[in-house]
């Protein structure tokens, strides 16, 4: 037999082996899981809450840096310029803070 088919073979078994291995620390890592939520009386919310990184940034306007004088319409300075101020000087359209 050939060193290929034998180290397919091996994959194979090691495959095998793999999933077992897995299913066994997965059912005591869930058995585990469930003890310390009983144990401290955690919720969904205790567990599984968003990042607080990320929950304070989602969602949260940022205040405009430029005006155009003329419309009114404002720009934070982030993503693509409107037409009003490519290419122009962005200080003159600054907005005193």
């Amino acid at each position: 037999m050939s060193a290929y088919k034998e180290l397919l073979q091996q994959r194979e078994a090691l495959e095998i082996q793999i999933k077992e291995a897995r299913a066994r620390e997965l059912s005591d890592a869930i058995a585990l899981v469930r003890k310390t939520v009983d144990e401290f009386g955690l919720t969904v919310s205790d567990v599984f809450r968003p990042s607080d990184r990320r929950s304070l940034s989602k969602g949260s306007k940022v205040e405009p840096k430029y005006r155009n004088p003329a419309t009114g319409e404002t720009w934070t300075g982030r993503g693509k310029p409107p037409v009003w101020i490519r290419n122009e000087d962005r200080e003159q359209f600054r907005i005193k803070q």
